[in-house]
């Protein structure tokens, strides 16, 4: 297990760095990566489990699509989730594309404070990166850049209430496709 003190220094060492830069292959951190890098940079073997752990601390991994929305907003959630959700299910499968869950969580505890803005996808993987907070940063596009990778493959993102649509980055490649999901406006951030 990392000491408290080892945990401040990762987030820190993380904070607006791709794992790219560490000489890792991945466009944004993954459990994989982040085991990675704990083991080069305090020899500590640390299993895919325990660093999925200190994810979940973290606040990131799957959620409920309920659980991504205000208490304002659920039920409009849970209705969009049947109605347009199967469709983008459907859109995705034709383009072989992956389908990522997009939201934010700020990192209790750490000085300065730290925004995680992470993707998770349908099938349970989690990409993130580690910011320093700014008041209602947009929704950075070097992140929805990288979701669609190298290889530049489709994605279709779905996008919590933590950034209204006008603080989305415009004029994207056709590949990214973003949806929003319904949001009263209020942040929803952890």
């Amino acid at each position: 297990m990392l000491s408290r003190e080892q945990e401040l220094e990762l987030i820190d060492a993380l904070r607006g760095v791709h794992p790219d830069e560490f000489g890792l292959d991945e466009e944004l951190w993954t459990r994989q990566s982040l085991t990675t890098l704990i083991q080069r940079r305090f020899d500590l073997p640390l299993d895919a489990g325990a660093v999925g752990a200190y994810l979940r601390a973290w606040g990131l991994g799957p959620r409920e699509p309920r659980e991504r929305a205000c208490g304002l907003c659920v039920s409009a959630v849970e209705r969009w989730v049947r109605s347009e959700y199967p469709a983008i299910t459907r859109a995705a499968q034709e383009h072989l594309a992956e389908v990522y869950w997009i939201g934010r969580v700020r990192l209790r505890g750490t000085m300065p404070a730290a925004d995680v803005i992470s993707a998770v996808s349908s099938r349970g993987r989690v990409r993130f990166m580690i910011t320093t907070p700014t008041v209602d940063p947009p929704l950075r596009r070097d992140f929805v850049l990288r979701l669609s990778g190298e290889e530049q493959r489709t994605v279709h993102l779905i996008v919590d209430g933590s950034w209204p649509r006008n603080e989305w980055p415009r004029r994207l490649p056709r590949r990214i496709v973003l949806h929003p999901l319904p949001s009263c406006g209020r942040a929803v951030a952890a």
